[in-house]
């Protein structure tokens, strides 16, 4: 994947984002490369207009199919990804992250007012959500995407970072301190100073799993279902 495309009303959403360290790196490495587009600009509407009211009445504005649907026909390219961003699509997590990863362009579509035309969704790959809340746009979960697939773009950042992190197996990060040793009535944990890597990373294994048990029960019962699944398959071979 090489290529993000964000269609999005408030292309001045974007201008600090994308001076973002890692974003900024990986476009000057020409690892990756964002496009924003204000899909306003293929409205045939003579005021510009890219919404309108409900056909059969309710709240609010309604974005309109034109102007979205003839930016989408303009920018897409051959193994494009298009993806809708709406609370009513299925939750991001570092799995689907890595999944984007295949795709050589990927299209961010951003919504506001009361939402899209459902008749989008046959213009689209699929729909995806950042959390089970409201936000006023799609600006926000279209910065999380591309903030995270940054991440894992090679010479983005350091390959090792991204060794062991959290959602790694359903298990959040281990602790991690630095200087000073003791910090008033707290010190850092013994193991980390002996210099026994081996004990280390056995330390840093149990905190993850301990962590996860009580930060984050919902992944900590996948963990253990992964587990009794890779003895499952152990078993049979």
């Amino acid at each position: 994947m090489n290529k993000i495309s964000i269609l999005t009303l408030f292309p001045s959403f974007f201008v600090n984002f994308l001076d973002d360290f890692i974003i900024k790196r990986g476009i000057k490495n020409k690892k990756i490369k964002i496009e924003v587009v204000n899909f306003r600009d293929f409205s045939i509407d003579k005021k510009k207009h890219v919404d309108g009211y409900q056909i059969g009445g309710g709240p609010g504005m309604v974005i309109s199919m034109q102007p979205i649907i003839d930016c989408l026909k303009k920018i897409k390219k051959p193994n494009t990804h298009t993806i809708l961003l709406s609370p009513q699509g299925s939750c991001y997590n570092q799995k689907k992250c890595t999944e984007l990863l295949k795709f050589n362009h990927l299209i961010l579509i951003c919504g506001h007012y009361e939402g899209f035309d459902e008749r989008i969704l046959n213009y689209v790959d699929e729909t995806i959500s950042i959390g089970d809340y409201i936000l006023s746009g799609g600006e926000i979960p279209a910065m999380v995407i591309v903030n995270t697939l940054s991440r894992l773009i090679v010479n983005s950042i350091n390959p090792n970072s991204l060794d062991i992190e959290s959602f790694d197996n359903f298990l959040l990060d281990y602790p991690i301190y630095t200087k000073p040793i003791k910090f008033e009535s707290y010190n850092i944990p013994k193991i980390l100073l002996s210099g026994n890597h081996q004990a280390i990373n056995d330390w840093r294994n149990k905190q993850r799993i301990k962590k996860t048990k009580k930060y984050r029960p919902d992944l900590y019962k996948k963990y253990l279902k992964s587990l009794k699944n890779k003895r499952g398959n152990h078993n049979e071979n």
